[in-house]
């Protein structure tokens, strides 16, 4: 279905997977409003490839919002807590930052309000991740409901519709989807501890499983990890 002249709001991290719920939006015909956070992180590397994925994408609007979570603490990537590097286990680990998606989607529908917009694109992933609650499929069906009885929007009959087009991919489905669409995966960052030079760790959770996905799928990463 073709949609042109359709605003969606996109969450836009840097990493491969919001660069690929992006593309998949554009696909769709939508004009893209894409949002950053600017939380603190400490792969502050992602926000530089936040802004050319935007730019390559062509969006129509791109905003960066800093919100410090740093003065929350109580994540290896907003505080001096050490990455870990064992790799990918079963429990929810010390990267997760509390109750980041919900107050990312908040602030992603409020912009999706401002703008215009009914439809929001979030890259999340329920089956290649490290166990992030905030990434689950029952999550971001109840998060559409309060976010159609806490607008202005949803309560007046136009609610939003939350787009988690990866939800039930595999990392190398997603590393597919990136080829498929044509885009660049090497604008793309996911390492959460990349070195004082610049190059990805290749060993926290989500350069492991970044990894993996482009081996399974059968392409070559564009990222130099450290060693390479």
């Amino acid at each position: 279905m073709n949609l042109h002249n359709k605003n969606a709001v996109v969450l836009l991290s840097g990493g491969l997977d919001s660069m690929v719920a992006a593309g998949l939006a554009r696909e769709q015909g939508f004009a893209i409003h894409a949002l950053t956070i600017d939380y603190g992180q400490r792969h502050r590397r992602e926000l530089s490839s936040a802004e050319a994925i935007a730019t390559a994408l062509g969006v129509d609007a791109h905003v960066v919002l800093p919100l410090d979570l740093r003065r929350f603490g109580g994540s290896a990537l907003t505080a001096d807590i050490a990455v870990p590097k064992q790799g990918v286990g079963d429990d929810i680990p010390i990267t997760y930052v509390p109750a980041r998606n919900l107050v990312f989607l908040a602030l992603t529908i409020a912009f999706a309000e401002a703008s215009g917009a009914h439809d929001v694109f979030i890259g999340v992933n329920a089956l290649d991740y490290s166990g992030y609650p905030d990434c689950r499929p029952e999550f971001i069906a109840s998060f559409a409901e309060t976010a159609r009885l806490g607008t202005k929007e949803g309560v007046e009959g136009r609610p939003f519709t939350i787009h988690a087009p990866l939800q039930h991919m595999s990392k190398a489905d997603i590393a597919r989807e990136a080829d498929r669409l044509g885009l660049d995966w090497g604008l793309s960052w996911s390492c959460y501890d990349p070195t004082p030079s610049g190059d990805a760790c290749g060993s926290c959770d989500s350069c492991r499983l970044r990894r993996k996905g482009f081996a399974d799928a059968g392409l070559m990463d564009r990222v130099d990890y450290v060693g390479e």
